[in-house]
């Protein structure tokens, strides 16, 4: 069982977070959480993770902050970003856009094997590339 690429989980609701995680190592992904904005920029530095699923709506730091903090340091701006948010105002989307996010998917209208496909879809393009 080879791991594919790691992924960090930025979600302050455990119950999602939690069945993130599962989903993403039965697919073979390293999965390191975070549960609030510090936490999540200080577990970028310290893991390096290939991909990042993150909410908004976080404790302590918002996720569109931990983009603006990603996005002055050159090393890390080129960690792609999915965010997964209950915001999904157009204006909400096209600022994680700006901010350099990759995906945005609503949680409202979240499948979760349409994210995990999208998820594999960009796993494939990294070990390209890799």
């Amino acid at each position: 069982m080879t791991i594919i690429m790691k992924i960090l989980v930025v979600e302050d609701d455990k119950f999602l977070r939690l069945l993130l995680e599962k989903k993403l190592k039965n697919e073979n992904f390293e999965v390191v959480s975070a549960i609030d904005g510090e936490e999540a920029l200080e577990k970028i530095v310290t893991e390096k993770p290939d991909l990042i699923l993150l909410d908004i709506i976080l404790p302590k730091k918002s996720g569109f902050l931990v983009l603006e903090e990603i996005n002055k340091d050159e090393n890390l701006k080129k960690i792609p970003v999915f965010i997964i948010s209950n915001l999904g105002q157009p204006e909400d989307i096209e600022r994680g856009k700006n901010l350099g996010a990759k995906e945005y998917f609503v949680k409202a209208g979240l499948s979760l094997d349409e994210l995990l496909k999208k998820i594999k879809i960009f796993a494939t393009e990294f070990l390209s590339t890799k």
